[in-house]
């Protein structure tokens, strides 16, 4: 018989094995990279809310809110009450000849939630996946008969080949295959959107763009676009007949202080927003997307066409069933409104941090529980240090500022026990982003060790995390 490991095996495997077994089956680059810094020679032995429960027994403050899943927190206990009551009442988890009553629910409920007729949902499993569902929808609106789409400049749509042909962070380095017929315009900026649209119009005056993509609130970069630009690309693209897609799959349930981040703007309706993360509670792996009722139909309600996009675990039912759950929470214990409170002590108390260490802190950004803090590069990486770093990281534009930055992410976990992680954008930022069940306590715990590490100053920070990697 097969030498499988059971999961009694698999809990109990030590931390020296897991790395053993990574580099291996997974990914030995993975072990050297995120072996290097302390959380990643370490194994968790539970969650709950904005914290981790390390096996040594300590307790870790998750103030990355994982990267966006967890607005909820670990474990929601209302997540969990579900997911249970689906497992112990053995319904149907995926059955292409049934209809689903939780797609219908939560279907109507997203439509009851966003404005304007956003009203048509289609729910696949990742952000990636939306979003090429939104962008393959724009496409059949216009019956392929236009071929270019328009993305910002440094947009972050998702790692897959159409979503990644659409994100410009450097975090997509290699050149792989593009779907055809894209093209970018500066973040914000309408005169350089007006040029895009100008190299993809035709001698007869119409457009070939079939649709823009943007983020609202870029999360990589922790930039947001004016209300005055959203509403002129709003304009222009109804003039035009093109589907505008907003990305929110960062930004979804509340995260940056309204339920998606384009309703501050009253009024403003995107033709499709994409969503995911959050979305299933930090347990469902779920995302969707929510299309105005006239662009649906047009493109894919007809007996031709309905089964046109499809996925074989389109509408799963426990993920669909945790969703519904998730989006009740994060309505009935107002995430906009703790977003919002988050926000305020997140701003005031980096703004002190960075009047504190103004050699240190370039400066700050953000919005509701989503915040960035940009160190300064200074002079460069000593020789010294930098004879110690792999080739290809002392060859790196941003080195001096990953170095840097992650020297305070692993000062922060190893000496105070506060798990962030930085961006990975044009500029690298430490990354405030704490679960939306997170409070005051929380946030001044994370403040308060900030302040700490960066007392120690740029040198002293680069040499520790440095000693830290090459002895690691």
């Amino acid at each position: 018989m097969a030498d499988l490991i059971t999961l009694d095996e698999c809990e109990a495997l030590g931390i020296d094995r897991v790395h053993e077994l990574y580099r291996d089956h997974v990914s030995r680059s993975q072990v050297s990279l995120i072996g290097s810094f302390g959380f990643g020679r370490d194994l968790v032995d539970h969650a709950e809310g904005a914290w981790i429960h390390l096996r040594d027994g300590r307790r870790i403050l998750d103030f990355t809110g994982g990267v966006g899943v967890l607005n909820h927190g670990h474990n929601h206990p209302r997540i969990l009450a579900v997911r249970e009551r689906f497992q112990r009442e053995r319904r149907m988890e995926v059955h292409k000849n049934f209809f689903s009553p939780y797609v219908a629910a939560l279907s109507h409920n997203l439509a009851t939630l966003l404005p304007g007729d956003l009203n048509i949902s289609y729910f696949p499993n990742s952000g990636g996946e939306a979003v090429e569902g939104a962008v393959k929808l724009a496409y059949k609106y216009h019956a392929g008969h236009r071929g270019t789409i328009l993305h910002t400049d440094i947009a972050f749509h998702g790692k897959l080949l159409g979503a990644g042909s659409l994100t410009a962070s450097p975090e997509i380095h290699f050149p792989f295959p593009r779907i055809p017929g894209t093209d970018a315009f500066a973040y914000g900026d309408l005169d350089s959107f007006a040029l895009a649209l100008e190299r993809h119009r035709g001698s007869d005056g119409t457009s070939d763009v079939y649709a823009v993509v943007l983020e609202p609130f870029s999360a990589s970069s922790l930039r947001e676009c004016s209300p005055e630009f959203l509403r002129e690309i709003r304009r222009i693209c109804t003039e035009l007949d093109i589907v505008l897609i907003f990305d929110e799959v960062y930004t979804g349930w509340g995260k940056t202080g309204e339920l998606f981040h384009f309703m501050r703007h009253p009024g403003l309706l995107p033709d499709v927003v994409a969503m995911s993360k959050s979305f299933g509670g930090g347990k469902a792996s779920i995302s969707g997307y929510v299309a105005r009722e006239p662009v649906f139909r047009k493109a894919y309600d007809n007996l031709g066409d309905a089964t046109l996009h499809s996925t074989t675990y389109y509408g799963f039912g426990e993920e669909t069933a945790t969703a519904l759950e998730a989006v009740a929470v994060a309505v009935e214990e107002d995430f906009p409104g703790r977003a919002r409170r988050l926000g305020e002590q997140l701003e005031a108390g980096l703004a002190d941090i960075a009047a504190r260490h103004p050699r240190l802190v370039a400066g700050t950004r953000g919005r509701g529980a989503l915040h960035g803090v940009f160190l300064n590069q200074g002079p460069g990486i000593p020789d010294r240090i930098r004879a110690a770093l792999p080739t290809a990281l002392a060859k790196d534009p941003q080195a001096v500022s990953k170095l840097l930055t992650g020297a305070v992410v692993a000062a922060l976990y190893r000496e105070h026990g506060v798990l962030t992680f930085f961006g990975s954008n044009r500029r690298i930022a430490l990354i405030a982003s704490p679960p939306l069940v997170a409070g005051p306590a929380e946030t001044d715990i994370f403040l308060t060790a900030l302040d700490a590490v960066l007392s120690k100053g740029a040198a002293r920070l680069l040499a520790g995390f440095v000693k830290e990697k090459v002895t690691a």
